[in-house]
């Protein structure tokens, strides 16, 4: 567990998850009706970027970027013994991150550069506080992470960019940032699966337990990193769908051998291999995608990655760390494992919506209710232990 100051201020800026994971929860379940309001016609906001380019910048960058932060700003005190970031300078990163969604919404009337500057701001700052802990901690292992944390901001930029006008991308901000978070849950995710794994099915006396991170996760590692970056730079054709295709058998291989059958008793666990699951359905369905779009469109495979892939691993760690680091027991309640299987139903109807071309505004519609309901019970349950002044000593 990460040391703390003694602090007296309020409980949401205590430690580094708790603003960051509740407010990504609070967005998810907000945006999603939001965008579904804008595309029936029935809303408008006075944002720059068009009602895809939002929906799909918001997830990437607004959701995804404020679990990115609680979970860097609650992991990095672990690995390098250092205190947390809390207090003020905790509620000034988050203030920035609030600021970002309100001037990516009103683009429009405060101008592209202010917007992009202030957007901007957010992961520039993430970046700079993590490093200094990072360094400072002389925890080189890690560094990659802030190498995901650049290419972030990038991608971020190049989408500010290109809703500009100044950029013609071709969505490659989109891109690069769906793939740096892809990259990021098959480094992570292959560690903390496995380990958590372990560590359960240990307590347990199974005679059987995963395979530890190894020489072949580090090959498929690799060739994952260098697929996507196919897709990103290329977007389509045969070589990016027959790199992602082959990538996702080897992230179908690596999870097969991290025992998630075994785990089907204990939500809090089985929820990272139903997370991690997604990552090679992803890569295989837009793979396919890319390669016969006449029989399957690439956005199937695309929203099997942000839907379920990124949605699923999130609200896992999201929903373990909450309650470790709150000093909750490890273990799933009936509440929990709702939230599993909502978005897990979310993305499972969205992949559908994209193949089944007739059925596709209500299909839409069922994912979206699917995933309003998983963040909703995610606010619910677990809001109040981010508000709570228990845990964390």
């Amino acid at each position: 567990m990460p040391r703390y100051r003694g602090y007296q201020g309020p409980a949401l800026f205590r430690q580094g998850f708790r603003p960051f994971f509740l407010a990504a929860g609070l967005w998810a379940a907000l945006a999603v009706p939001l965008w579904l309001l804008i595309f029936a016609g029935r809303l408008e906001l006075p944002s720059g970027f068009g009602f895809a380019a939002w929906h799909a910048h918001e997830m990437i960058f607004g959701y995804a970027g404020a679990v990115v932060a609680g979970f860097l700003l609650t992991a990095i005190p672990n690995w390098t013994g250092r205190l947390s970031l809390q207090g003020l300078p905790l509620a000034g990163l988050f203030a920035c991150w609030l600021a970002g969604r309100f001037a990516v919404a009103a683009s429009a009337l405060i101008g592209a550069l202010p917007a992009a500057a202030i957007d901007l701001a957010f992961p520039v700052l993430l970046l700079t506080v993590a490093l200094r802990e990072i360094v400072a901690g002389r925890n080189w292992r890690n560094l990659p992470m802030m190498a995901g944390l650049g290419l972030l901001i990038a991608a971020n930029a190049l989408t500010h960019s290109e809703a500009a006008g100044s950029l013609v991308l071709d969505g490659l901000g989109e891109r690069l940032g769906i793939a740096t978070l892809i990259m990021m849950i098959c480094l992570i995710g292959g560690r903390i699966v496995p380990s958590f794994t372990r560590n359960w099915l240990a307590k347990r006396a199974a005679q059987v337990l995963p395979v530890p991170f190894g020489r072949f996760d580090k090959l498929a590692l690799l060739a994952t990193l260098a697929a996507l970056l196919a897709w990103v730079g290329i977007g389509q054709g045969v070589p990016a769908g027959v790199g992602l295709l082959a990538v996702g058998f080897l992230n179908a291989l690596r999870l097969a051998r991290w025992e998630g059958r075994q785990t089907l008793s204990e939500p809090l666990v089985w929820s990272l291999h139903l997370g991690f699951l997604w990552v090679p359905l992803g890569l295989l369905l837009l793979g396919f995608g890319l390669l016969l779009p006449e029989v399957l469109p690439p956005t199937a495979g695309l929203h099997a990655l942000t839907v379920g892939a990124i949605g699923a691993m999130t609200l896992a760690v999201m929903t373990r760390a909450t309650l470790g680091h709150s000093g909750r027991a490890l273990s799933a309640d009936g509440w929990t494992a709702a939230i599993y299987l909502g978005v897990a139903a979310a993305a499972f109807t969205r992949v559908l919506a994209s193949a089944l071309p007739a059925a596709y505004l209500s299909l839409l519609w069922v994912s979206g209710a699917f995933w309003i309901l998983a963040f909703g019970l995610f606010v619910l349950r677990y809001g109040p232990l981010h508000l709570s002044r228990d845990g964390g000593n």
